[in-house]
């Protein structure tokens, strides 16, 4: 169950929504999505970082450091929580793994959404068992200004979202899963790569996180940071 959640008694069909990620570092972006989301679904976002993300590089941060950023990043949103289930895991942290374990704890009723970007729903396919993840969770899905959602989908995509799209949120509290529901939020400039890239390169990065991560980022020398002396450990 996710850290700081009770699914029990009268908030027993309130939506699960769960955003995960590697979150390295997490950055504005990823909040601005975050609050995006609660606006819309009108509850608890709950922050899945990946301990080893199968479909990508490994991170440049290991998964505690990434985690501790995370809490960072939230530690004054009350309804910004972290679910550390993937990293307390061992082998890929793959979302149908993941999503059955869950569906173990929860039973098969309660509503459950995975949000992830445009350009993740687009991959799709590439996941691993990626068509039973319709059966154990909606998506949400936060779409960004040229992100390919309104273009032809891929044909096998297409085929396996069609007829589950919605624009009402309620749709994704009457059922347990299997809807897709676009989040749209204003364009954010900040991305994972963009940050780690600007800290290696020497650059401005500091207004792109938040400033306890920041802190961290320098206290640590992570990504590669230039010209800061290691502090003692936090």
């Amino acid at each position: 169950m996710p850290q700081g959640a009770d699914h029990t008694g009268a908030d027993r069909e309130a939506l699960l929504v769960l955003y995960g990620g590697t979150f390295d570092p997490v950055h504005h972006g990823h909040l601005a999505t975050a609050c995006a989301a609660r606006d819309m679904l009108g509850g608890p976002v709950h922050f899945m970082p990946a301990a080893d993300p199968p479909h990508r590089a490994p991170p440049g941060a290991d998964a505690s450091r990434r985690a501790a950023m995370l809490a960072l990043a939230i530690a004054d949103e009350p309804e910004f929580h972290i679910d550390l289930r993937e990293l307390r895991r061992e082998g890929p942290s793959y979302s149908v793994d993941t999503l059955r374990a869950l569906r173990g704890e929860l039973g098969a009723s309660v509503p459950v959404a995975l949000l992830v970007g445009a350009d993740s729903l687009l991959a799709l396919p590439e996941w691993h068992d990626w068509r039973a993840l319709f059966g154990l969770a909606h998506f949400v899905v936060a779409e960004r200004p040229g992100s390919g959602l309104d273009r032809s989908l891929p044909p096998e995509l297409a085929e396996a979202t069609a007829g589950r799209w919605s624009d009402d949120p309620e749709a994704l509290r009457a059922e347990p899963a299997g809807r897709l529901l676009r989040l749209r939020q204003s364009l954010h400039p900040a991305s994972a790569s963009q940050v780690r890239a600007a800290i290696a390169a020497g650059g401005s990065w500091q207004e792109l996180v938040p400033p306890g991560v920041a802190d961290y980022i320098v206290r640590h020398q992570l990504y590669g940071v230039h010209g800061v002396q290691t502090p003692s450990p936090v």
